[in-house]
């Protein structure tokens, strides 16, 4: 093998081809002088809606506040429970415990690392207020069937789409089929901002007025506050670089796509599990998640070999300290756990080279548990 290095991401090969789009956009916000709800705001927030195929988008402060933005305005609250996924990044249940609620977690098909619907229908109770399904590492949930059991039993469903920025589902885009979604625009996602950023959207007119207000200090209007809100709008600067960003990732995304269909069709050694793509959908592969019984020796190998991972995610959150309080133990949720302990994301950014991607594969086929 050569001596070749291959990161975790590299923001730069993308930053590179759009320098000048981005000085721009930097230099038109300094000009206008105007840095809170202005023009950059309303255009980015419109040219995303368009994008998810909704009619209505809400910048907000980041992920975690567009979920908490959607339950607020949904009276999400004390004495209610949300169903979640056991296996998700930790703003997904933050955002459920910040309005008072209760998680109720679901464990995941370990093959696609989603949510699954088999196991919703009977963490049901007379509490139950919604489900989130969270479309992880970039592929869309099995929609139809959470929408199925959420219409059988009147529940709300909200997107956390905050990995899946132009992932389809038959067709659809993530972010379109709840009553709401929340995106993240976390530097490192497909879609991301030069700092923290975050968006809802939804078609239902009458939320979108709500989470604006209650995004803006609870405020319809200017010192006229009709909701006890909070203070997480998305400034001009972000949403500047954003629509420049935008306009480019169904490309970037697509160079994702490629990389991970080498990785797909060229990893062949028998103890890696690669992930599995579920019939109509096309995931945008925000991370490549592999798992593997031997995880910490082939992070170490990979390691060695000048190959960058990460993973996703250590600590289940039902074991997570923020969280001894509900209750749960070591092998309450054996999926979630599982994952935990064989997940291994492989480097997966815009512009990797041919020899960097070749470089992985041999890497990882040369392992020996």
């Amino acid at each position: 093998m050569t001596n070749l290095t291959v990161p975790f991401v590299d923001f730069r090969p993308m930053e590179k081809e759009i320098r000048d789009l981005l000085d721009g956009a930097y230099k038109r916000v300094i000009d206008r002088s105007w840095y809170i709800l202005g023009e950059e705001g309303k255009a980015f927030e419109s040219s995303f809606a368009q994008y998810c195929n909704v009619k209505h988008c809400i910048g907000c402060g980041n992920g975690l506040d567009a979920i908490t933005l959607i339950l607020m305005a949904l009276n999400i609250g004390k004495g209610d429970e949300v169903i979640v996924p056991s296996n998700t990044f930790i703003a997904t249940v933050l955002a459920v415990t910040r309005v008072g609620a209760t998680p109720i977690f679901v464990e995941p098909e370990i093959d696609t690392f989603n949510i699954s619907p088999n196991k919703i229908e009977s963490a049901i109770t007379s509490h139950t207020k919604a489900i989130i399904s969270v479309h992880l590492y970039g592929q869309v949930c099995d929609m139809d069937a959470i929408l199925d059991i959420a219409n059988k039993h009147n529940l709300y469903v909200i997107e956390d789409a905050a990995q899946a920025h132009g992932s389809l589902y038959k067709g659809k885009k993530a972010g379109s089929f709840g009553i709401a979604a929340a995106f993240s625009f976390y530097p490192g996602k497909n879609l991301g901002a030069m700092g923290d950023a975050g968006a809802v959207v939804t078609n239902d007119e009458d939320l979108a007025a709500k989470i604006r207000a209650l995004g803006n200090y609870g405020s319809d209007r200017k010192y006229h506050h009709i909701y006890e809100g909070v203070n997480s709008r998305l400034d001009e600067l972000q949403a500047a670089f954003l629509s420049v960003k935008l306009d480019n990732l169904d490309r970037w995304n697509k160079d994702r796509k490629r990389t991970a269909k080498a990785y797909l069709e060229g990893i062949t050694n028998p103890s890696i599990v690669l992930p599995k793509v579920i019939d109509e959908t096309d995931p945008v592969w925000h991370i490549f998640a592999i798992r593997c019984k031997k995880r910490d020796l082939l992070e170490k190998h990979l390691k060695e070999n000048g190959i960058e991972c990460a993973k996703h995610y250590p600590t289940p959150i039902h074991l997570q300290g923020a969280y001894t309080s509900l209750g749960y133990k070591k092998g309450d949720f054996p999926v979630a756990e599982e994952i935990s302990e064989t997940e291994l994301s492989l480097p997966m950014f815009y512009g990797m080279t041919d020899e960097q991607i070749c470089r992985v594969i041999e890497s990882i086929n040369t392992f020996k548990p």
